[in-house]
């Protein structure tokens, strides 16, 4: 695992995903999308289901946000500092919004589709320069 943010930036790798992905809300009793689902986030107001576009379409689902997910493929350490905030700044300067849900292993950012190739030109610039 990475945990210094320079090492971090210059060897995240990032990989864009081609499908696209949307957050879908249910209710917590409708977990019919979980076994689908990318990720599950469950919050007092409801349960978030971020999913593929066309499985969303397929189920009649409605949905906000249709994103590209763009996967760092860093080994990052779950207490490193400063990656999260590295990335948000170079995306923020660009005029693009970014969502991130990490995993154990890699940090996912879902930003908004018609913006994925600016967003992957922004990671790829902040990852040949680093700090």
């Amino acid at each position: 695992m990475v945990k210094e943010l320079n090492e971090l930036l210059t060897t995240m790798s990032p990989a864009l995903d081609e499908r696209a992905f949307v957050y879908v809300v249910t209710s917590e009793s409708d977990r019919t999308q979980g076994q689908d689902a990318f990720a599950i986030i469950r919050e007092k107001e409801g349960t978030t289901f971020i999913l593929e576009r066309n499985r969303a379409d397929y189920a009649d689902l409605p949905y906000a946000f249709v994103a590209a997910r763009i996967t760092l493929r860093v080994h990052s350490d779950l207490e490193a500092v400063g990656l999260t905030a590295a990335v948000s700044r170079v995306l923020a300067e660009a005029g693009i919004s970014c969502n991130v849900v990490a995993g154990y292993f890699h940090d996912h950012l879902f930003v908004p589709f018609r913006q994925r190739e600016q967003a992957m030109a922004c990671l790829q610039d902040l990852s040949r320069t680093g700090l």
